[in-house]
């Protein structure tokens, strides 16, 4: 009697979704030791990632983009990994020696997720996260839409985010002072038009539960 294969497809299907959640659980593993590091509320990350994937989603990114944004969101400042906690968490301002290192980063975090295949796609926020509008930005001075539309997007959650937080050298920012310098920053720093749905109210509502 002939062996009956027909299972095999879904065994097969069911492996790669039990690899995926697996890669997952890691990335995001890998999240809340960055926030450990760097002194973060557990979840803050997770937070902003939530945020950048609506955001996404109203840009019309596919679910599959939405699934390596979410990644590439939880992993953006896995290069700090490689700045020292002593200009991390330094409470005065930066020298200029001291800024240049950090500005190292993306570059660090493109080192660390280059080898892994399965991340190639979620490299774009890490890397390019810091690229401005203008072509003022770095590592690559890329500019408008030569910066992947997921740094693009990341990036006005990022800094809507750090303003609204507390930060070892100052206060957190209102709401209002915060939408205001982003509002003035459309067209220079940031995308014209991820800066439109951004303004969106939905989009920044409070997170109701943990991303998992």
């Amino acid at each position: 009697m002939p062996e009956d294969n027909s299972s095999i497809p879904q065994n097969l299907q069911r492996s790669l979704v039990e690899l995926t959640v697996a890669y997952d659980a890691t990335v995001d593993a890998f999240s809340r030791a960055i926030e450990m590091r760097e002194g973060e509320p557990i979840g803050h990350t997770r937070l902003v990632t939530e945020v950048t994937v609506r955001l996404a989603k109203v840009l019309g990114v596919s679910t599959e983009g939405q699934t390596h944004i979410r990644r590439g969101a939880l992993l953006h400042d896995i290069g700090k990994m490689g700045i020292p906690e002593s200009i991390l968490k330094k409470e005065t301002k930066l020298t200029k020696e001291e800024l240049a290192f950090i500005k190292l980063h993306p570059q660090f975090a493109y080192d660390l997720l280059i080898p892994i295949v399965f991340l190639h796609q979620a490299i774009e926020i890490p890397y390019y996260h810091h690229e401005r509008w203008d072509g003022n930005g770095y590592p690559q001075g890329l500019k408008g839409e030569e910066i992947p539309l997921a740094a693009r997007i990341f990036a006005v959650v990022d800094v809507w985010d750090a303003l609204i937080s507390d930060r070892p050298h100052r206060k957190a920012w209102s709401e209002e002072l915060a939408i205001s310098l982003i509002k003035e920053q459309s067209g220079q720093q940031f995308d014209p038009s991820v800066v439109e749905a951004f303004l969106k109210r939905d989009i920044r509502k409070k997170v109701t539960k943990p991303l998992v």
